[in-house]
């Protein structure tokens, strides 16, 4: 009953009906507030003037809206009659429900009538305040609207419905409970206002006085009155016309009015309205049930967007959290870069203050001695000693030659921190709208077949199951550091085969990969155990799957296959690449030499080679273990002199200026066995090349061996086309050199262990083209072995 209260209410004065009359457009009125709403309209306007100027007009003419416009929700609050100069312009107002309504143009005239009754100003116009359609009243004014009874009714039984203890209808501020109810006199009182109001003496002593409830039961009891015809007031409605659809009295068909229209039985067409009301009622009532169920939906609806945004929130607190620990683990990490690098600065400089200090010490001595053989008066005893002398001044002068006197050592850090893409991805870092309308991509399948190690690469293939619908967008390829750490993503993309250079010589690397689509990511694929090379040493290793027993797997057939290059580095590893060539950092590179080695591998792999399995003799592995022994490398650009110019894939080097500019090989090798050949490309005007091997903080402009950070041979009597071979064996720890295929004396070094480079020194009158992946020659191979 709550939600019917705004049915019942007035739209003009906010307040329940009090003897509410119908418009023509349907809509209800309080009769007050209909007379209070009234407008004068002009003259012209009349129905009298338009019956007068012959145009055929109904008792109800609705104004055109085009012409007058009483209410607009463009206008500031005010309504006037369109197209009239002279026509009034009246404010609107708000009803307490927010309904517009116009009030009066002037004050109606004090009337002791009823406002049924009272007399309306000439020529008034009405307005629905709910469709604002308007009318002009005829001369019968209010009175020719007819009353709601109905709606009375239900107002009356909703108010009583309303009352829980009946009130007193005579107390003036706080009403107290009723104690009787009058019947002659309708009213309800309590005990103080029925002796002050209703004494029990003279007329009113013969009104009956009921219980309160017994009053109401009575009030319900009551006969209704019976609606008249608003044209005949004595006579009560008895038929209805349908055409005009309302009630009409039988004076209304003998006066003609409805002479042509149809006319039915009233009691008739109430039944026939109220079966249709109820038809209609029925399909709303279906719809009504459906929004109840819709709004229990909806509430439900709020309580899981609540739960759901605590527990996202959560989540991405947790996330971001998890970012910024994985941030300051990684700031430790690259401090802990920072301190090892500044500790090897100050190493060196100390070192070379230490060096630096001794000779300088030794030749403030020679220069001290010196002056004095030179005050020694006795010409023969000086010329003596004196040419030792100068060739020692000299030596000592030669000493503090060109690079002596240069620090070693810059002051500047060479770590570049590249935050940049790391700032982008944060700042790019949003919410995507996934939904799950298709599964995530099967687990991929490592091919064991295809995946080997050579010297410190790792080649690894996968595809996806064979019975797999699922279609891939990609796939994520993790490695972890080789000493059992943490897993990190070095190849993401869509190709099946991806080749990883700069491993660890002689390391053991886990290998996973998972596919992904735009739903999910797939679980990852069984761990798979690489284990490269030792010392460079390009050999097949055994794959061990850890779900599996180990195996020995052949060699990568697909020479077609290039190696892929990295897409996306997310490894900070890859980010902050160090100047450390050979040292355990990624890089995806396309080399010719992996192609030339997949061929020859290719060629083992023949009909006929059974190295696949492990009932393969000793003898064979170690046949093809002394074939595949070498290491393959080039020039490294990016430790290498500015001045040094690189071609032929690296392989060949030159240099722009006629000072000597030191080159580093791309690998280092600290174990084992290695030989590699430099042929002369170009020699002019004699210069001073120099071949060896060097420390990776050696002095890159200056000639290689003059300091204490590389061991070299300068040969000046090469010519151009000859071939140099360096043999470094660190197992012996020594380094010998060839020209032209022939060993330059005896073991050039000897206790030499560490890290190192292959390198050369040249300037711009040479040019030198590299040659790696050879066999150690013959003859040393044989001695290493009798030795």
């Amino acid at each position: 009953m709550e939600e019917m209260e705004e049915e019942l209410k007035c739209p003009v004065c906010g307040s329940f009906y009090r003897e509410p009359i119908i418009l023509p457009c349907s809509h209800n009125l309080c009769q007050a507030c209909a007379r209070n709403i009234l407008v004068q309209t002009p003259e012209s306007e009349s129905p009298q003037s338009r019956r007068a100027s012959g145009s055929g007009v109904s008792d109800y003419d609705y104004l055109d809206l085009d012409k007058m416009s009483l209410y607009s929700e463009a206008d500031s609050g005010y309504g006037s009659y369109g197209g009239f100069a002279s026509a009034p312009t009246t404010p609107c107002q708000k009803s307490p429900n927010g309904v517009r309504v116009f009030p009066p143009a002037m004050p109606p005239p004090p009337t002791h009538l009823s406002p049924a009754l009272a007399p309306v100003p000439r020529n008034s116009c009405i307005t629905c305040p709910q469709c604002h359609r308007s009318l002009i009243l005829d001369d019968r004014g209010l009175r020719g609207f007819p009353k709601n009874r109905v709606l009375e009714g239900v107002i009356d039984r909703y108010q009583q419905s309303k009352a829980a203890a009946l009130k007193c209808q005579l107390c003036e501020k706080a009403p107290k409970e009723a104690t009787v109810m009058c019947e002659q006199c309708d009213v309800f009182y309590c005990d103080p206002c029925r002796l002050r109001c209703h004494p029990p003496r003279g007329p009113l002593a013969k009104h009956r006085l009921v219980p309160p409830a017994q009053g109401r039961v009575s009030r319900r009891l009551s006969p209704r009155k019976v609606s008249t015809c608003t044209d005949h007031e004595l006579e009560n409605h008895s038929m209805y016309c349908v055409q005009c659809k309302m009630p009409v009295c039988y004076q209304c068909l003998e006066e003609g009015k409805h002479s042509s229209h149809e006319v039915k039985a009233l009691g008739a067409m109430w039944k026939l309205h109220k079966s249709q009301l109820s038809q209609a009622l029925n399909g709303l009532s279906d719809r009504a049930k459906e929004a109840k169920e819709f709004l229990v939906q909806l509430r439900t609806m709020v309580q899981q967007i609540q739960e759901n945004s605590v527990e996202f929130e959560a989540c991405l607190v947790a996330q971001c959290d998890a970012l910024i620990d994985a941030l300051n683990r990684r700031k430790a990490q690259l401090l802990a870069r920072v301190n090892k690098e500044h500790e090897h600065k100050l190493k060196v400089v100390r070192d070379q203050i230490s060096h630096c200090t001794v000779k300088l010490r030794q030749t403030t001595g020679l220069m001290e001695y010196c002056l004095e053989v030179i005050k020694e008066n006795d010409p023969s005893g000086f010329l003596q000693i004196s040419d030792a002398l100068i060739r020692r001044v000299h030596l000592t002068e030669d000493q503090w030659g060109k690079g002596t006197l240069t620090p070693r050592m810059t002051t500047d850090f060479d770590l570049s921190l590249d935050n940049s893409p790391l700032l982008q991805s944060i700042h790019q870092l949003d919410f995507v709208q996934v939904k799950a309308s298709s599964p995530v991509p099967a687990t991929p399948i490592l091919q064991l077949e295809e995946c080997c190690t050579h010297n410190n690469s790792a080649t690894l293939s996968w595809k996806q199951p064979p019975l797999s619908t699922v279609a891939a967008d990609g796939y994520i390829l993790e490695l972890d550091d080789g000493s059992g750490g943490q897993f990190r993503e070095v190849y993401v993309g869509k190709e099946t085969m991806c080749t990883v250079d700069g491993l660890h010589f002689n390391s053991t690397y886990n290998a996973r990969v998972k596919a992904f689509n735009k739903t999910g990511v797939s679980p990852y694929s069984k761990t798979l155990v690489l284990q490269t090379s030792e010392a460079g040493a390009h050999e097949t290793k055994p794959m061990k799957d850890t779900d599996s027993e180990e195996q020995t797997l052949p060699f990568p057939v697909p020479s077609e296959r290039l190696p892929l290059r990295r897409m996306s580095p997310f490894s900070s590893t890859l980010n902050l690449q160090p100047s450390f060539p050979g040292r355990s950092y990624f890089d995806f590179r396309s080399s010719p030499h992996q192609l030339s080695l997949h061929s020859s591998l290719q060629s083992l792999n023949a009909p006929g080679c059974n190295f696949e399995t492990q009932s393969a003799s000793y003898s064979q592995l170690v046949d093809i273990k002394k074939l595949l022994a070498v290491a393959w490398f080039a020039f490294d650009p990016g430790s290498a002199h500015s001045d040094i110019i690189f071609s032929n894939d690296n392989l060949t080097v030159t240099c722009s200026s006629y000072d000597d500019r030191v080159v580093l090989g791309k690998t280092g090798f600290s174990k084992g066995v290695h030989y590699w050949e430099l042929t002369i490309d170009r020699y002019d005007n004699h210069p001073d090349p120099a071949f060896g091997v060097a420390r990776i903080d050696v002095m890159k402009d200056m000639m290689l061996g003059k300091d204490d950070k590389a061991w070299a041979i300068t040969e000046g009597g090469i010519t151009k086309g000859a071939t140099i071979g360096v043999l470094l064996d660190l197992n012996r720890k020594t380094l010998t050199f060839f020209v032209n295929n022939e060993q330059q004396g005896p073991i050039a070094f000897e206790n030499v262990e560490g890290l190192f480079f292959p390198a050369v020194s040249l300037n711009r009158n040479v040019q030198v083209t590299l040659h790696t992946g050879l066999p150690v020659p013959d003859f040393y191979s044989s001695r290493a072995s009798i030795a």
